[in-house]
């Protein structure tokens, strides 16, 4: 059969009618942007971060943690020869790996990728607690809530305050702005536009995980992406 340039535009122009009056192939399409337009990420500055655990305390207290556990650490990254007097620290939280290796570990399908933000989460309903994620994890990032019994870890605030329209409450809350979050996928972003300005480093990137934890390397440290 074959097709004159009318003909050609106007069985195009009748998918197009058809992806925005069915609801199915609407949603599906809404999704697969969604899934292509978003990937947060966060860069922890040490030169900027003086270790003050307010960001710690912000977490804990958005996202209701409880004592003896923690989302992310802020602890001291010393330099050789600095005699304990370290000024410098780092940030370990969950790095939202695009090859997560939690979610490839977990049995049930309980931690899993969210496709519309790159932020990897867990499902609390079908987590059984059997710590093969927390095994999984070369970052150690992982902890068993003593409440719920099933895996938990930082996801950028996804149920609180990014449902809410704001930033991580870790970045609100920096009072050095040692922290930026936003969308790797927008050059515009501020975080993309931080990591094209800044010399930057991810931690254990050998292990092929992707991290999407950018860090600015302290003054008087060295780069250490080894670190957990």
């Amino acid at each position: 059969m074959s097709y004159t340039r009318r003909k050609l535009i106007q069985r195009l122009g009748a998918c197009t009618v058809l992806l925005l009056t069915d609801p199915p192939l609407r949603l599906l399409l809404a999704s697969e942007n969604i899934a292509t337009g978003v990937r947060y990420a966060m860069l922890h500055d040490e030169t900027r971060c003086i270790g003050c655990q307010a960001c710690v305390a912000a977490c804990r207290k958005t996202n209701k943690v409880p004592e003896g556990v923690s989302r992310l650490a802020v602890v001291p990254n010393p330099s050789p020869g600095d005699d304990g007097k370290t000024r410098q620290f780092f940030r370990r939280s969950c790095q939202h790996c695009d090859n997560p290796p939690c979610v490839t570990a977990c049995p049930t399908g309980a931690s899993y990728k969210d496709p519309a933000t790159g932020i990897v989460d867990v499902n609390q309903e079908r987590c059984i607690g059997c710590r093969y994620c927390l095994a999984a994890c070369p970052y150690h990032v992982r902890f068993i809530h003593p409440v719920s019994l099933t895996a938990d870890k930082c996801n950028f605030c996804r149920d609180t305050e990014l449902a809410a329209g704001r930033l991580p409450a870790c970045v609100q809350i920096c009072p050095m702005k040692a922290l930026t979050f936003g969308n790797l996928n927008d050059p515009d972003s501020a975080i993309s536009q931080a990591i094209r300005s800044k010399v930057v480093y991810r931690s254990k990137l050998y292990l092929g995980t992707g991290p999407n934890v950018y860090r600015v390397a302290g003054k008087q440290g060295e780069i250490n992406p080894n670190r957990s």
